[in-house]
């Protein structure tokens, strides 16, 4: 089965606006999860950064059901996802962004078949600010002249100061402290091709190994500004509303905002898995991604901070794993 393109960020708005709960909240309709017999071993997880906590709550919920299935978390980076999946060194390869041709290409020479895609729970790219710092809000093209070098979402000049941006006073004259993932991180390629329009990042920015680091330099510096996933908001910081574009309306990094496709950085959130499409998935993967899709699996999304999916998705991808 290859589920790969199917579930992309063009769709991302339409697949939730046809659920009938409010955006914020679980969907009703999700089926409970009661567990099985026959379920143990173990199941390895290596991939997202961003997905990093949430993995670790699936996996505590999981062992609710099932304390005899060991399940070992890794999260240095979603381009660490493939490879693992390849190599089979793990059975769940979570990603905060869909894989690519080349990745999917080399998963296929050894399998005979593609990776199967799995969207798990709706993110929000957030840029984030000192909790001090009072801009208003950002466009994606002063987004993109902030943290690029290249500027292809097409401001005139380079920005390199708060005042280019609207603040005054002591504000004005300020220089950006620019923190960023690194390149092995999904959240880099995501913001990358979608805040950079595919440009080049600026050589000033402090690359950072996790998402909580990001936002952590943010915090301890007054003229920081950095990028990371909404999960990762703290006391320490600010959300900046974004606008699609220049002379935009400002939109706040919101659950609804997400699901009605006008915060212009909503992203799915992926798990990859190998599956054979003549057989059925072991036990304990079949079970983990049941569990995923179900009211509990969403309850845990909807606890991290990130937006859980429709119950119409959800039986959708149900159906075409054939674990109803």
């Amino acid at each position: 089965m290859k589920m790969k393109h199917a579930f992309q960020a063009a769709a991302l708005a339409s697949a939730i606006a046809i659920s009938s709960f409010a955006a914020a909240d679980v969907d009703p309709n999700l089926p409970e999860y009661s567990a099985v017999s026959g379920v143990s071993g173990n199941l390895s997880s290596i991939g997202s950064d961003t997905l990093n906590n949430l993995m670790a709550l699936w996996a505590e919920e999981f062992n609710r059901f099932y304390p005899n299935v060991n399940i070992q978390v890794q999260g240095a980076g979603s381009s660490t996802a493939p490879p693992a999946l390849t190599e089979g060194t793990a059975t769940l390869a979570p990603m905060s962004r869909g894989m690519r041709q080349s990745e999917i290409q080399a998963f296929e020479e050894r399998y005979g078949y593609a990776p199967t895609e799995l969207p798990v729970a709706i993110d929000m790219l957030a840029v984030y600010v000192n909790k001090d710092n009072p801009i208003e809000g950002l466009s994606i093209p002063q987004v993109d002249a902030i943290f690029s070098a290249t500027r292809r979402c097409g401001n005139d000049s380079d920005i390199t100061r708060w005042g280019q941006v609207g603040l005054s006073g002591a504000w004005e004259n300020r220089d950006f402290a620019l923190y960023s993932r690194n390149a092995v991180s999904g959240t880099y390629g995501y913001f990358k091709d979608n805040a950079l329009c595919g440009g080049d990042f600026k050589s000033s920015i402090n690359e950072q190994p996790g998402s909580s680091s990001v936002v952590q330099g943010v915090s301890e510096s007054i003229n920081g500004i950095g990028y990371s996933g909404i999960g990762y908001r703290t006391s320490g910081v600010r959300v900046v509303p974004l606008a699609a574009e220049e002379g935009g309306a400002f939109v706040d990094a919101t659950a609804e905002n997400a699901a009605s496709g006008e915060y212009p950085l909503a992203r799915y959130l992926y798990i990859y898995i190998n599956k054979n499409p003549n057989q059925d998935l072991d036990p304990q993967t079949r079970e983990f991604v049941k569990m995923l899709y179900s009211k509990q699996g969403q309850e845990v999304v909807h606890r991290d901070g990130y937006v859980p999916l429709p119950e119409s998705l959800a039986a959708r991808i149900r159906a075409d794993l054939g674990i109803e």
